[in-house]
């Protein structure tokens, strides 16, 4: 469950910290007031959208940090933690998720204080939290999502899984298949041009590692008349020459004998000596190098003609086939391969036909089975969501799940001996279809449902998949759209009911479900300073009911009574469902 969301320099909060309990957390507020900024808040901590204009005005980065207390709600989870070393202990019972956003439109994550990326804070976030908005109740309108709910009910995931693996390597056999189903006359083309790479290739001979010592070697023999002048120059330092112009040697030789005299006169220099006579023992070594690298000169022209071909065959290579040799080589090895497709191309069509019918005929099963499991479940779905929608005075409305499959001849066979379209989600179309009053034909929900319907069709869905549904922490942000206060307490029942078995999170306007609240949060935007400020308070007791009574009309005696009344009616619901 989240505990603690801390807040700095977020849009119109300049600071906030709260607390939040286990149970069914509410909160309301004045239009305007930014219930809504706290809950995008959350949202970017667990990994949403976040950019510099959510930045409080005249400051360089907002910073957001959210702890949740953590159980092992899934293997999956502690598996994705301990891969990423990211729980300091395995007796850990809290996780830190924070995101720093900055001026410069850069973002930065952390959990437990360790860097990661904003996809894996979206991984974690999304076992943590479900946030549920305007967006959320749209994608009820939208077919391609109801297939998803219908898995997420049939605890298809592991099905899921071993399909899209089985439809991954029939696709990258049927790749492989068209690539090589290309005309004899392109292939002949492709392996006259191997062949010919690889001749001008292996013909070279290359040895890995030899350019730069080429390369040393050319530049030394191009250089020869330069480098002896020097040479001799360093000789004539070193040696010098005759005694007109002694050399380094001579003089050090002199230093020693000035040095000897000055140690038997005084003892404590004898160290200059010694320095002395390290600095002979340098040059001797010096001059031995001098000759040795003197041999080692030699402008040999035949020699430079050579080094210098060789340099050129392997640079128009390079130019070729790859910046280095190694890149050159590696090219070789990967054509050698393709030549040899080419040539074993009747077998390895064999081969990958065969691959490609089984893995369609597996693929076939899998999908089969996980169509006759949807319709099983699609129907206990329906009868579940009918029930719930009654007791949100939707009585009288009637909700199915149409579940289709589409024929094609190119499709996967069922055991029917029919062959049906298919995609990364199997053979099966589901929409959700409705008729808000009795006696009418469903329709797709798109074509009927108001604004008020979806809402509660919404809560109806997500009570029929609590129980599933192994996401500790739920948040609605205003799923009371469109409903009216009627409606409001059987909506405000529903949610407590579900915050029996997960921590939910909840904004609304509406007063009746606001009294269903174990913890009572008001959203209030203050002038401090002549700057605008939100700000988010747990109420006491008596504090919710005239917040209660507020959003009912005013904090008048009948408006506080009327709120008290609504809050003692829920204490009663809540204890008898208790």
């Amino acid at each position: 469950m989240l505990k603690r969301l801390t807040i700095r320099n977020f849009a119109l909060i300049s600071s906030l910290d709260v607390s939040f309990c286990d149970g069914l957390n509410v909160l309301t507020g004045e239009t305007g007031a930014g219930k809504s900024i706290v809950l995008d808040a959350l949202s970017a901590v667990l990994g949403g959208k976040a950019d510099a204009e959510m930045i409080r005005v005249g400051e360089n980065r907002a910073v957001i940090e959210a702890t949740f207390q953590y159980t092992p709600i899934r293997a999956a989870m502690n598996d994705y933690l301990d891969a990423g070393d990211l729980l300091d202990e395995p007796e850990d019972d809290e996780i830190v998720l924070s995101r720093e956003i900055r001026t410069t439109g850069r973002s930065s994550a952390r959990v437990n204080g360790r860097a990661v990326t904003q996809a894996i804070l979206r991984e974690i976030g999304g076992f943590l939290v479900d946030i549920h908005g305007q967006s959320d109740h749209l994608s009820l309108l939208n077919p391609g999502a109801h297939l998803a709910l219908i898995d997420r009910f049939a605890d298809n995931a592991q099905s899921l899984s071993d399909y899209r693996a089985q439809l991954k390597a029939y696709r990258e056999a049927q790749s492989e298949l068209q690539a090589l189903a290309g005309s004899d006359a392109e292939k002949e083309r492709r392996r006259e041009m191997i062949l010919y790479q690889l001749d001008e290739i292996d013909g070279a001979k290359l040895k890995r590692g030899e350019e730069e010592p080429l390369t040393l070697e050319r530049d030394r023999i191009g250089n020869a008349e330069t480098l002896n002048r020097y040479l001799s120059k360093g000789f004539d330092l070193l040696e010098g020459r005759g005694e007109r112009q002694p050399g380094v040697v001579d003089q050090l030789n002199a230093l020693q004998g000035c040095l000897d005299r000055i140690a038997r006169l005084d003892a404590d220099r004898g160290e200059w000596t010694e320095i002395v006579l390290n600095l002979l023992d340098e040059s001797a070594n010096l001059l031995d190098a001098f000759r040795a690298y003197r041999e080692e000169i030699d402008y040999d022209p035949n020699r430079l003609t050579e080094v210098e071909d060789r340099l050129h065959l392997i640079h128009s290579l390079e130019r070729k086939y790859g910046a280095t040799i190694d890149d050159v080589l590696a090219f070789a090895e990967r054509i050698r391969a393709e030549l040899e497709t080419i040539e074993n191309a009747d077998e390895r069509i064999r081969v990958l036909a065969a691959e490609a019918v089984k893995r369609k005929e597996a693929l076939s099963g899998i999908a089969e089975r996980l169509s006759l499991r949807r319709r099983e479940v699609a129907g206990r779905i329906a009868e579940r969501v009918e029930a719930e929608l009654a007791d949100l005075s939707m009585g009288t409305a009637t909700f199915e799940i149409s579940m289709k499959l589409e024929e094609d001849a190119d499709g996967l066979r069922f055991s029917d001996g029919r062959a049906y379209a298919f995609n990364s989600s199997g053979s099966d179309r589901a929409e959700f279809m409705i008729a808000p009053n009795r006696g009418e034909g469903v329709k797709p929900l798109v074509k009927i449902a108001s604004g008020g319907e979806t809402s509660r069709l919404m809560l109806a869905l997500k009570n029929t998949l609590a129980e599933a549904d192994e996401i500790p922490t739920m948040v609605f942000d205003e799923i009371d759209t469109g409903i009216s206060g009627r409606v409001g307490a059987a909506v405000g029942e529903k949610l407590w009911r579900l915050s029996r078995n997960h921590q939910v999170i909840c904004v609304t306007h509406l007063p009746q479900l606001a009294a269903f609240r174990d913890a009572h949060f008001s959203v209030t935007k203050i002038v401090l300073n002549d700057r605008t400020e939100t700000g988010l308070r747990l109420l006491n007791e008596e504090e919710s009911a005239r917040e209660i009574a507020m959003v009912l009309g005013g904090a008048g005696a009948e408006n506080l009574q009327a709120a008290k009344a609504m809050i003692a009616e829920a204490e009663r619901t809540k204890r008898k469902n208790g």
